[in-house]
């Protein structure tokens, strides 16, 4: 239940590269005042995370801000060779079709890209959960886990993509929607991948990053049972739940494929496994676009 090296700077030359591989790219407005914006994925549908690079075409460009539908802002990171770059996240709660990406700069520099946002079909399970699991949380727990998931750091640890936190086989699919004991779960979704495999085995960090989260069920952590979180940087964070032991300490920095814990069954739990789930700014994304790609 619920969870590089930076490139050179973009050419004209790599811009129409971009776009022969089938990257969406967007060249945009005056070349004294705008900005080249590239889009990736090309066709995004409801879990991927789009990632929105802005290429300044004078000296004189400033860090530009990136909002969706004129109600969401997102925040932008240099990476290097004079580019910006935002990760809007999208989820299985939100409308697909089009979608409007603005990307802003000084003065009349507002540019707006229409996205539509393809629709995905998530199946649907139905889990019992046994009287004495059904009320389990505490409010330690949810302060706690609603304030890791809001971290967002301008140190981005994470290089390319992301490993497999787990050998075991995957149980549960991301977006998953589910019944609880017969009761449909309204506007819940499956955040993460589940993986199934025998307790105490070796749950690793699938990317770089500093521990921001460590929770223990002896500490309250009724729900998520022991729990670690992981600051990817940027707004990119990982939580790992359901373990059986915790091998860090908050503050811990670890690379990937380090061991962190193994897989337990604490907390809600309907068996030994790990639940990982992958948060960028905020909104749970599925994490496979991650591992078979990954952002620079």
């Amino acid at each position: 239940m619920e969870p590089n090296r930076d490139t050179p700077g973009l050419t004209r030359r790599s811009l129409l590269a971009a776009a022969a591989a089938g990257t969406t790219v967007v060249l945009l407005g005056r070349a004294a005042q705008a900005y080249d914006v590239v889009l990736n994925p090309d066709a995004p549908e409801l879990g991927d995370t789009i990632s929105v690079i802005a290429v300044p075409r004078t000296s004189s460009s400033i860090q530009p801000r990136v909002t969706v539908n004129d109600s969401l802002e997102y925040p932008t990171f240099a990476i290097g060779g004079n580019r910006f770059r935002a990760l809007v996240p999208t989820s299985p709660l939100d409308p697909p079709g089009r979608m409007v990406i603005r990307v802003i700069g000084d003065g009349s520099d507002t540019r707006n890209l229409a996205v539509g946002l393809k629709n995905r079909n998530f199946p649907t399970q139905r889990i019992t959960l046994s009287p004495s699991q059904s009320n389990l949380g505490t409010q330690h727990e949810f302060d706690r886990v609603a304030a890791f998931k809001n971290i967002v750091t301008p140190e981005r640890y994470w290089n390319g993509a992301m490993q497999r936190p787990s050998s075991g086989r995957t149980s549960t699919q991301y977006g998953v929607r589910r019944y609880y004991n017969g009761v449909f779960a309204q506007d819940y979704y499956h955040r993460g991948l589940d993986y199934a495999a025998a307790t105490g085995s070796p749950v690793s960090a699938p990317a770089a990053g500093r521990i921001a989260l460590v929770g223990r069920v002896a500490d309250g952590f009724e729900l998520h049972g022991n729990t670690i979180g992981i600051d990817h940087g940027q707004g990119v964070l990982s939580i790992m739940i359901h373990l059986s032991r915790i091998d860090v300490n908050e503050g811990d920095v670890v690379q990937p494929g380090q061991v962190i814990g193994a897989i337990g069954s604490t907390g809600a739990s309907t068996g030994p496994h790990l639940h990982w789930g992958l948060y960028v700014n905020g909104i749970c994304v599925d994490p496979v676009p991650w591992m078979a790609r990954g952002f620079e």
